[in-house]
């Protein structure tokens, strides 16, 4: 079985902001794949269901981005899931807005909620689906951005790019990261991102 983690924070006060890509990444695959994400389990809600033919367990850890690994490690114990079927979606703010990027495996790279996993797993040898969140300018302030509302251009692309988004997770799932990587891995538009 599949492990999709979105990450994110729990609370209305988050929901639309670009901490919570990973959430909502959850959210739409949940919704085409009629899973209900719902049921309390190792400090995370999950749901279990059929993506391309193979069983997944959805999953949006609740305790706090910070502390993703607290619920992750468990789960993956208490269900005997591989790190090899582990995919890990995330907000990441070294990439422009609409960017995405696939990786096998890697560092943390600066972000809490994955030095959270990779300390409790012991491993960065999973897949994760990097959502780039950076809107272009230069921030005072990264927290803040990060749990501020989207912006408003921001929030007229966010369907589209969260649809994208699990789109990739579905290609990982059915063709393998490679052929999912070609297809889905793109920079963002218009900005030149430093590579992460």
């Amino acid at each position: 079985m599949f492990l999709v983690a979105g990450l994110g924070n729990p609370g209305e006060e988050y929901a639309l902001t670009p901490h919570n890509m990973g959430f909502l990444t959850v959210d739409r695959l949940a919704e085409r794949h009629g899973i209900r994400v719902t049921r309390k389990d190792s400090k995370a809600l999950t749901g279990v269901g059929d993506i391309g033919g193979e069983p997944v367990m959805l999953a949006q850890p609740q305790t706090f981005m910070n502390l993703s690994g607290v619920s992750l490690a468990p789960l993956m114990e208490k269900h005997a899931i591989g790190l090899d079927r582990l995919v890990v979606v995330y907000d990441d703010l070294d990439l422009g807005w609409l960017a995405l990027r696939i990786k096998p495996k890697g560092s943390a790279a600066g972000h809490n909620g994955m030095k959270s996993i990779v300390a409790c797993l012991g491993s960065s040898e999973f897949v994760r689906v990097r959502l780039g969140v950076h809107p272009g300018p230069p921030l005072s302030g990264g927290k803040e951005y990060l749990l501020a509302p989207l912006r408003r251009a921001q929030s007229k692309e966010l369907d589209d790019f969260v649809g994208y988004a699990a789109g990739a997770v579905e290609s990982i799932i059915a063709e393998g990261v490679v052929k999912a990587m070609t297809r889905f891995n793109r920079r963002a538009p218009g900005l030149n991102e430093e590579e992460a």
